[in-house]
């Protein structure tokens, strides 16, 4: 087996630190508190943080190092269907999409978060009706998001989990994909 250090210390700590705060914003926090306010704009700032990691951060951090690409998602799908196995060091063209997905989507919910706060919008019902289907759309992506995770941890058996615990990827010996 041959370990990659893939994840650096800030995009697991904006990984984990998202998963705690959107669960407790979407599960357990009073929608009308001012608590669920305060923790959606702590998201809006780990995503302005994100991006600017995603810009100058480490190698496997930055958007370069996976673009956004359906022609990469279809091959993936594709790879999938015929059994055949990549390995990715940094993320898969469909985590890509994923990663692309949620960022956009969590920036609306916050920012039609916002929205309702303000006299301008005060009343108004589509920046509510806005928020709340965006929410229905992150939940479902990240059901979605965690079930891939595990399918491709047992397709490819990389333990996709524990690499962002530890930063390491583990992949046998020369099956991992040209780095780009």
């Amino acid at each position: 087996m041959q370990s990659y250090y893939v994840w650096d210390p800030l995009v697991r700590l904006f990984h984990w630190s998202l998963v705690i705060l959107f669960a407790v914003n979407a599960l357990i926090t009073d929608p009308e508190a001012r608590l669920h306010e305060l923790l959606g704009y702590a998201v809006l700032g780990l995503i302005g943080l994100r991006l600017i990691w995603g810009i100058v951060g480490s190698r496997y951090a930055r958007f370069s190092s996976f673009p956004p690409s359906i022609s990469g998602a279809v091959g993936h799908l594709t790879e999938i269907a015929t059994g055949r196995t990549q390995k990715h060091k940094g993320h898969s063209p469909l985590g890509a999409l994923m990663i692309y997905n949620l960022l956009i989507t969590l920036t609306g919910i916050g920012l039609s978060g916002y929205l309702m706060t303000t006299d301008m919008f005060w009343g108004t019902e589509w920046p509510e009706d806005l928020h709340e289907a965006l929410v229905t759309w992150a939940e479902l992506s990240v059901v979605l998001h965690v079930a891939a995770v595990i399918f491709e941890s047992r397709r490819t058996q990389v333990k996709l989990a524990r690499a962002m615990i530890t930063g390491y990827k583990e992949v046998a010996t020369g099956e991992t994909e040209s780095s780009p």
